[in-house]
């Protein structure tokens, strides 16, 4: 990250880092694996990324009078109509690896809002409630931040219990390698026990 006391910078920089680290969680996966629920509402990989592209096609777009060069990849408002959930899966035309290259072309479309806006540039985010509409681009990174993040630890979890697979991102583990955590649960279910 060049510039670090450079505000903008620094939530672009954390941007691009969960956007890639959402990315690398379906490395692997086989189409099957990365369509499959693995919660109770649906939750799976690509639903994950698809409805996080989205995200990020829409606040980085709209919000700032831009459209994104071919919107009909995107889940278009209409289809919520019929299904509220539209984004949240991969549909039967749609592949891994092509939902994989639409998000690193909205992540260029948004990094190039973010480029080109100075943070205090005014937005306007229409599918928020009356009142609470106008925005400014900082305002924007921070909460697309926020609700990447959220959707990122989805995925750690989700990645863990598929196949043990942990860490933070591709180059960035953030566990302790070499661990003992089959002893380090039964560690911390010995002291779940004591409890009722």
């Amino acid at each position: 990250m060049s510039e670090p006391y450079d505000p903008k910078a620094t939530l672009h920089h954390y941007l691009r880092a969960i956007r890639e680290n959402l990315i690398w969680k379906l490395d692997g996966l086989s189409e099957r694996e990365a369509r499959l629920p693995r919660t109770a509402t649906g939750n799976n990989f690509l639903g994950l990324l698809k409805h996080c592209l989205n995200v990020e096609a829409g606040y980085f777009g709209p919000t700032f009078g831009r459209e994104f060069p071919t919107p009909g990849e995107l889940v278009l408002d209409d289809a919520f109509d019929g299904d509220p959930q539209a984004d949240w899966y991969a549909r039967a035309d749609e592949t891994k690896d092509g939902l994989i290259d639409l998000y690193r072309r909205v992540g260029a479309f948004a990094d190039e809002t973010i480029e080109t806006l100075p943070l205090d540039a005014p937005g306007r985010v229409p599918w928020w409630q009356p009142g609470r509409q106008d925005v400014t681009l900082h305002h924007v990174i921070v909460h697309v931040c926020v609700d990447l993040a959220r959707h990122a630890g989805h995925a750690d979890v989700m990645r863990e219990q598929h196949d043990a697979a942990i860490g933070l991102g591709r180059d960035n583990r953030n566990v302790p390698e070499g661990y003992d955590w089959p002893a380090y649960v039964s560690k911390l279910s010995a002291l779940a026990d004591r409890f009722e």
